[in-house]
């Protein structure tokens, strides 16, 4: 088993490869000891599966409900694992530090902070409110006794706001404040991907669910170093349990069983 530093490194390198890696986004231990049987070098939490799990939707997870999930997923994979921290539970430039550090102690070797604020009546921080707030989770993910990632996130895009001049500025600011790593989810074609990229000097994080038959490849070729799925895993998942739900429902059947794994298929990817 790889230490907390090797890891760290280890996920710092994939970074600076010369193609993009994919970093799949699990909810919960089975889903992320499947992934890492599957073969995937990384992890990523995801805010939203993890409040599916329990139930809820995305915003309602309290920190200290985040901080278990962190050291939940963590421990039960060899993988190293960067966590959705959302706006790290804070407004406040200096109250932010604390999610850094906790989430750090619990296991994961890198994480984000974006800056949606949680308030659809002003979705997105000022610009210099939001630049503060990455500097200080800057300050607080260098202050740690291994290179843990920072990613940092501009959310324009993502929350209805088709601006990406501004995206593209949020994000040279949060480059300037020591991010790693830049993500900009709601991204919709290959030109604007390509443009953040030219625009900016470090790694940039895809959401390849919002940019409909993308490949790997393709994200690759125009400098992506990182992709990821968000909540869409669990998503599929439940549209399975959805469709299998109506067809008993609705006609009585079970074809749905027949492309379902067999339960020796599960006991081998979780033992591996």
């Amino acid at each position: 088993m790889k230490t907390k530093r090797e890891k760290a490194k280890f996920f710092r390198d994939l970074h600076n490869r010369e193609r993009a890696f994919i970093v799949p986004n699990p909810w919960d231990i089975g889903s992320a000891r499947v992934m890492a049987a599957l073969g995937f070098e990384a992890l990523a939490t995801t805010s939203s599966g993890f409040a599916y799990s329990l139930g809820r939707i995305d915003g309602t997870v309290g920190f200290d409900e985040i901080t278990d999930h962190c050291r939940t997923i963590s421990n039960a994979v060899p993988l190293p694992v960067s966590a959705d921290l959302e706006n790290c539970y804070a407004d406040a430039p200096e109250e932010v530090p604390r999610a850094i550090v906790m989430a750090a102690e619990a296991g994961v070797v890198g994480g984000s902070i974006e800056d949606y604020t949680g308030d659809d009546g002003k979705p997105i921080y000022d610009f210099d409110l939001a630049v503060e707030r990455v500097h200080a989770a800057v300050e607080a993910a260098r202050s740690l006794d291994f290179p843990f990632t920072l990613t940092a996130r501009s959310e324009n895009l993502f929350r209805g706001i088709n601006d990406l001049e501004d995206t593209i500025c949020r994000l040279q600011a949060y480059e300037k404040a020591g991010a790693d790593v830049l993500y900009a989810p709601g991204l919709k074609t290959l030109n604007e991907v390509k443009l953040v990229i030219d625009s900016v000097n470090k790694p940039l994080n895809v959401l390849a669910t919002q940019i409909p038959g993308i490949t790997i490849n393709e994200l690759s070729d125009v400098g992506v170093k990182r992709v990821s799925i968000g909540g869409t895993l669990a998503w599929s998942a439940v549209s399975a349990i959805v469709l299998a739900g109506k067809e008993m429902l609705e006609n009585g059947s079970f074809k749905w069983t027949a492309e379902a794994l067999s339960s020796n298929e599960i006991k081998k990817l979780l033992n591996s």
